[in-house]
Order: structure tokens, then sequence, then C-alpha cells
């Protein structure tokens, strides 16, 4: 592991740091200053950060290695989205105002289509390594990833493919969507269906 993969391991606590710092501010200093500050420290610092460092060491697909004396790209952009899988909420509530999260992940590099609806209860891994169609329902507890690790040859192999979704799809609950999976227009996916790595649904 390089030094700056193990600097952004901190990443998520320097995030609750400030985050903290701006709640205080918020608490003795009450003003929309405060108020905006606290919701750059939660949504914005991250994003500013993953872009940069998008800028600087951008995500490539394909088959890469974890234990290695190169920096892994996707490693550091896992450690910044970090926070929002550990705290989903944080998320959750974007997903209760119409068009907010679609917005939200076409930030990070997404590709979203109109009218997506998203359920509350739903991980997205990698948020910049997917696209989206038109028309489309994502149900409760779905889960889209972008990567998978497994151990090869005393190292942990890394595969990372984007998740692509057509228009007028219907993802059921409790799905997961594996790297590099496509889905059709037109497209029924059963609740509790696994999609495995490139596999493609007519």
């Amino acid at each position: 592991m390089t030094l700056l993969s193990k600097i952004l391991l901190f990443f998520p606590t320097l995030v609750f740091t400030i985050t903290g710092t701006a709640i205080f501010y918020f608490v003795h200093s009450p003003s929309i200053f405060s108020l905006l500050a606290v919701l750059f420290s939660i949504y914005g610092f991250p994003l500013v950060v993953y872009r940069c460092h998008q800028w600087i060491y951008p995500v490539q697909e394909g088959i890469s290695y974890l234990q290695g004396k190169e920096y892994s790209p996707w490693w550091g952009s896992h450690q910044i989205q970090s926070i929002y899988i550990a705290i989903p909420a944080l998320e959750a509530m974007l997903r209760l105002i119409p068009g907010a999260f679609s917005m939200w992940l076409r930030l990070w590099g997404a590709k979203v289509g109109r009218d997506v609806y998203w359920t509350p209860g739903l991980e997205i891994a990698d948020r910049g390594l997917i696209e989206i169609g038109d028309r489309v329902v994502i149900g409760h507890r779905v889960g889209i990833y972008s990567h998978v690790i497994k151990p090869r040859k005393q190292d942990l192999m890394l595969y990372v493919k984007k998740v692509k979704i057509g228009s007028n799809v219907f993802v059921g609950a409790g799905s997961h969507l594996a790297p590099g999976v496509v889905i059709n227009d037109h497209t029924f996916i059963a609740a509790d269906t696994n999609l495995y790595p490139n596999q493609q649904v007519q």
C-alpha cells in the first residue's frame, strides 16, 4: 500500500472532524453561512476532493492489483466515498427530494437520465461508474457495485467496470448488480436477482 493510500484511509475521519467543527460553529453562531458550512462539509467537501482526485488519478476500468507498489486510483476514490456507504442516511435524505439524488450522482460523474425513481434503501459503491437511462425504477435494498475484489496469487485482484442500465427498466427489491452488468431497455429484473460480472440482460 502506497503512502497516498494510507493517507486517504483517514479521509472519513477528516470529514467527521470538519463536519463536527461546522456543526459547533452553527450551534454557537446560527446563520445561513454557518448552515451552508455544515452542508458543504458533508456533501461538498468530499465531492470536490473526489473530482480533484479523479482529475489527477482517474479510475480505469479493467483488472489491477491492490497490494503492489503502484497507487490504486480506485482505492483512493473508494475511501473518499466511504462515508456515504458507512452512513447511508446521508444520501437517503437526498432521495426524498425529487431529482436531487440523480443530480447528486451526475456531480460524481455518473450518467443518469430523466425520471429515475430511487428508493431510500439503496447502496451504490462507485458513484461515478454507472450509466442509467430514462424512466428507471430502482427497488428497495438494491445494490449497484462497479467493482469486485478477490484473492489471487497472494494478492488482491480488483476488477472495475461500469454498470449500465437502459431506459424503461425496473430493478426489483433486493437485487445486486455486479461490475460490467448491462441491462437493456424495457427489462424487468425480478426481486432478489443477483447479476454477475459482465452479465447482459435482454
